[in-house]
């Protein structure tokens, strides 16, 4: 499948999932609901007026949390998770796979795996594919905050990818799935190796990861 069939299949089984599990139910987003989820998703691609504070701090990020915040309390939560299952709006579509492949692959396992029985999927093959893809692209942004690490991603089976910093030598090896929501910051979520320097691997483990 295209990146485009994944960020819909993704974004399929998330709002499928979110149903299930009900507005109130935890997921791996720092405190979030699966409310404050549904209400994220909405904003994020219907609030144009939300989208600096995705990325910046200050005035910009509490607009973006006081308009999430307030969908997801005051809400219908169902209606929240139709829109998010619809897709984005008409201009938005042709950049789906760009702009959502990551952004529902690793929120889907924020909410699968917020209970203590979870296990990785399987046949993702082709998903995997395009992550890692993505990582060799995105890594070094998501990266950057760590301190004197010279860092390389392994993919299980052997490829690899080499962040670029200079400093302690350290390897990261999983799936790609798993790379990516290690670099999002789920980082006690997932199943991956660290090795290497000893103060390289503490610092992969605790420092400022992900956009």
């Amino acid at each position: 499948m295209s990146a485009r069939e994944w960020a819909q299949s993704e974004r399929h089984a998330l709002c499928d999932l979110m149903d299930e599990v009900g507005p109130d139910a935890p997921t791996l987003c720092g405190g979030w609901t699966a409310a404050h989820l549904a209400a994220h998703l909405v904003v994020r691609e219907r609030r144009p007026d939300t989208g600096p504070g995705l990325v910046l701090s200050g005035a910009p990020a509490r607009h973006t949390a006081r308009v999430t915040n307030r969908l997801a309390e005051r809400g219908n939560f169902t209606q929240q998770v139709d829109r998010v299952r619809r897709g984005p709006p008409v201009y938005l579509r042709p950049f789906d796979g760009q702009m959502n492949l990551v952004e529902f692959v690793v929120h889907h396992e924020d909410v699968r795996r917020a209970g203590d029985e979870w296990t990785p999927r399987s046949g993702l093959d082709g998903l995997d594919d395009l992550l890692w893809q993505r990582l060799g692209k995105g890594a070094r942004m998501m990266c950057r905050g760590l301190v004197d690490v010279d860092l390389t991603l392994a993919r299980t089976g052997g490829d690899t990818i080499h962040v670029g910093k200079a400093g302690r030598p350290a390897t990261l090896t999983g799936e790609p799935v798993e790379l990516v929501n290690f670099l999002f910051g789920r980082r006690d979520r997932v199943e991956v190796e660290v090795a290497g320097d000893e103060g390289a691997a503490h610092e992969l483990r605790t420092g400022r990861l992900g956009i």
